[in-house]
């Protein structure tokens, strides 16, 4: 029991060491010794976790666009199961949780940007399809709150908002982020302030 308690710990801790690595020094620039390294483990062992950098980079990268569609869906399920929830409250809560991801993964959205042609075909086509679900969760909920938007629009509005709040890793230097909550703040305002322009509100 210890054993599966223990053994996810040890992979979360290498992925997100592999995907800091690598978002600062390119995939190609970072060897499995210095993986292990930075988790306290030897390079080989960390082979009983994964088949290698390829497997690491598609765990992340595959990993992240799952988890962002599956709380959206969890952010809808549980609106619906209040019943009668606003649209507008509803394109909140997606907004913050995406924040949350760009503010606490901005490695991860390095390593996208930079790494995502380096995936197999089928990780790739996983990670597109994925990403889909996730932009028409998006502008099926725009499009409630306005409803006179177009279905283009929206979609291209809901685009320009993940290019907005996926900036972050721009923000500050790799590590820091003075005033989160300010910097969140900013962001939620930002991303709302650009669906009512592109509806036109």
């Amino acid at each position: 029991m210890a054993t599966r308690t223990d053994a996810p710990t040890r992979r979360e801790q290498i992925l997100k060491e592999a995907a800091r690595l690598f978002a600062e020094r390119g995939f190609h620039g970072v060897g499995v010794d210095e993986i292990g390294a930075a988790v306290g483990i030897s390079g080989p062992g960390l082979y009983r976790h994964f088949a290698g950098k390829d497997a690491m980079l598609a765990e992340l990268l595959v990993g992240i666009s799952e988890s962002l569609l599956t709380g959206a869906k969890r952010r809808l399920a549980e609106a619906d199961g209040v019943g009668g929830t606003a649209p507008e409250a509803v394109l909140d809560s997606l907004i913050e949780g995406h924040i949350d991801f760009a503010l606490d993964d901005r490695p991860l959205i390095t390593l996208h940007d930079r790494e995502l042609d380096r995936l197999r075909d089928a990780d790739r086509k996983l990670v597109r399809q994925l990403q889909r679900q996730y932009v028409e969760l998006w502008v099926g909920v725009v499009r409630r709150l306005y409803p006179d938007l177009g279905e283009p629009a929206a979609r291209s509005a809901v685009h320009s908002v993940f290019g907005l709040l996926n900036s972050t890793p721009h923000l500050t230097r790799p590590g820091s982020l003075p005033d989160r909550a300010g910097t969140a703040e900013l962001l939620h305002r930002m991303a709302r302030g650009a669906f009512a322009a592109a509806s036109g509100a």
